[in-house]
C-alpha cells in the first residue's frame, strides 16, 4: 500500500502537530490500519458517496489521539482520504479536529478528484 498526501493535508498536519503533539505517532497508526483494511468500516468509518468523483473517499470519524486523552469519546480527530484499490494507494485529503469544523471540505476533494 503507497501512501500519499495532498500539500493542503501537509498543511492541516503541520497546523495541528502545534496543537496534539502527537499526531504523527496517531497517523503511524492510521496507517498500519489501513495498510490492513483500507475500505470503510462502520460506524468508524464511511463513505462520502454524494459528490460525483470516481474514486471512492472515506471519512474517518474517530482517530485516536494521544493527546486527546480523557477528553470524552467523541473527541477526536477526522480523517479524509481517497482509495484507489486496483492502484494500492491512498491519498490523504484532509485532517482537521471536528471542533475546528463541522464536514470536509468538499471543494479541496472536488477540485483534487473530479
Amino acid at each position: 500500500m503507497t501512501f500519499k498526501s495532498l500539500p493542503e493535508f501537509d498543511k492541516d498536519l503541520k497546523r495541528l502537530l502545534k496543537k496534539y503533539r502527537s499526531i504523527h505517532s496517531d497517523v503511524d497508526v492510521v496507517k498500519k490500519v489501513l495498510h490492513i483494511r483500507p475500505d470503510e468500516k462502520p460506524p468508524f468509518s464511511f463513505r462520502i458517496n454524494d459528490l460525483g468523483v470516481s474514486t471512492c473517499v472515506i471519512k474517518i470519524r474517530k482517530i485516536a489521539c494521544d493527546s486527546l486523552k480523557g477528553k470524552g469519546v467523541n473527541s477526536g480527530l477526522r480523517l479524509i482520504y481517497a482509495y484507489f484499490a486496483e492502484e494500492q494507494m491512498i491519498i490523504f485529503i484532509e485532517l482537521y479536529h471536528k471542533s475546528d469544523k463541522q464536514n470536509e471540505d468538499r471543494q479541496r476533494i472536488l477540485s483534487n478528484f473530479k
